[in-house]
């Protein structure tokens, strides 16, 4: 009975550590996140904006004291039409790419800095624009006791692409997401993280910011031997451009595969 107890306790304490390991976004788990967010009250006529985030994350110990963590963002969306149109656009957004460079053995502080770029992939045009852009990502965290805390700020400029010749807009986007995590017993925890974004670029001031509050709820379980992750959250947006969305509701699923 005693040799059960320490058993399930050092698994408990497992589930607990990966929990935490997969709220550090510069850590050194491979992890396969597929995030969908319905963007409500999106537009002029109010529909529905639908987004799924394909973000695998994938680390590389590059030396002795330095790791490599490359995450993609690969935007899946399905949003209302353009009036004269099709009813919906539907296909892939511009993808981008992040790399933070952190040290393989961080103390109290854990930060990571590197580029990031975003690509013209989008499958239709009102889905992306014909630049490329990139700039500077920095993360800070800090994992005291049951909580995970930090921010990930980053700065993208438009230099180069078909777009460039004024056939498209210009990108000058700021992204900063805060993050503050409590977890439980069990692999459960409380989140929020709301992503935060500045449009330097847009024909009104009004329409620079959006701005959500909010949060939600997940587990890091098992469904054999294979971790998962999955999050529900809901945001609110008190700021945001005339059309963007009034609010998203977000369900994530993240396959983790610890070393």
């Amino acid at each position: 009975m005693h040799s059960a107890s320490v058993l399930a306790q050092t698994d408990a304490d497992k589930t607990n550590d990966l929990a935490k390991a997969s709220q550090n976004p510069v850590s050194k788990l491979i992890s396969v996140p597929f995030e969908n967010n319905f963007n409500g009250e999106f537009g002029p006529n109010n529909s529905t904006q639908n987004v799924l985030s394909i973000k695998p994350v994938i680390p590389i110990q590059i030396s002795e004291n330095w790791n490599l963590i490359n995450r993609a963002i690969v935007p899946v969306v399905s949003q209302p039409g353009i009036p004269g149109g099709p009813n919906r656009q539907n296909g892939i957004g511009d993808i981008t790419y992040q790399g933070f460079i952190s040290p393989a053995k961080p103390g109290a502080v854990i930060w990571g800095v590197g580029p990031q770029i975003q690509m013209p992939t989008h499958t239709d045009e009102v889905l992306g624009n014909e630049n490329w852009a990139a700039g500077p990502s920095v993360v800070v965290l800090s994992m005291p006791g049951q909580w995970v805390l930090g921010g990930l700020l980053s700065q993208i400029w438009d230099f180069a692409g078909s777009g460039n010749d004024g056939s498209d807009e210009d990108i000058s986007a700021l992204t900063f997401q805060p993050f503050v995590n409590y977890n439980f017993a069990g692999g459960w925890y409380l989140s929020s993280a709301p992503v935060i974004t500045a449009n330097w670029e847009a024909d009104k001031s009004s329409d620079e910011w959006t701005v959500p509050v909010g949060g939600g709820v997940g587990r890091v379980f098992r469904i054999g031997k294979q971790p998962v992750n999955m999050k529900m959250a809901y945001y609110y947006n008190v700021e945001k451009p005339e059309f963007g969305s009034q609010w998203d509701l977000q369900l994530s699923v993240i396959f983790l595969f610890p070393k």
